[in-house]
């Protein structure tokens, strides 16, 4: 099985970058909770070791990896709600994540490696896209473990606000149990109105109190 490597980042070192950003995005698929990207600039001389994409990683070692990041590196990651998913779509909403995760970067990348087939039409700095990004490019693959780590956190808080759903064990993905306490306990203000099953509900509803 290869591992990421450095490569990507390398050749546009070559090239005269100066600072290099790996970004992705975690979220695009659960019926809750925000969409999440983050932006990592890694250094040649000092990268840790094991750095992978994050859904190869135990939930130990992504936090200790993540930790070691947000600790050493020059590192961004921004959240976009279920209120601007809803309004511009996931699609949309997770470029416009990992264009404000780069534009919160300490220093202005001179190129930035996006996990992906698809470079966010916002994007202020020069970019290329990289097609399983996160298992291939060391520093996306950086990105990946912080993204998951605090959108993780993230629903663990909400599902303390909104127990039932299993958001601290299933991320707000649409596992069968979360479905089913959709159906239970309703909807709440952290679901994406937008999406199917949740649409479907709320249609359901407004149906029978009619």
């Amino acid at each position: 099985m290869s591992l990421p490597d450095f490569s990507f980042e390398q050749a546009a070192l070559a090239r005269g970058a100066r600072h290099v950003a790996g970004v992705d995005e975690v979220g695009r698929g659960p019926l809750a909770g925000p969409v999440t990207a983050a932006a990592v600039v890694l250094e040649p001389g000092s990268i840790p070791d094991g750095l992978n994409d994050s859904k190869k990683l135990t939930p130990a070692r992504r936090e200790t990896l993540a930790e070691w990041v947000m600790a050493h590196c020059d590192w961004s990651v921004a959240h976009i709600g279920v209120e601007e998913i809803d309004r511009l779509n996931i699609y949309h909403a997770s470029h416009l994540a990992m264009c404000r995760a780069v534009a919160g970067l300490r220093n202005r990348p001179d190129h930035a490696l996006i996990d992906g087939n698809r470079i966010p039409r916002d994007l202020a700095v020069p970019a290329e896209a990289v097609v399983k990004g996160d298992a291939r490019c060391l520093s996306i693959a950086a990105a990946s473990i912080v993204a998951k780590l605090l959108r993780d956190r993230i629903m663990v808080d909400l599902a303390q606000q909104h127990p039932g759903y299993g958001w601290e064990v299933n991320a707000g993905y649409p596992t069968p149990a979360h479905k089913q306490a959709l159906l239970d306990l309703g909807v709440t203000p952290h679901h994406r109105r937008s999406f199917r099953p949740v649409h479907n509900i709320l249609c359901k509803d407004k149906t029978a109190s009619n």
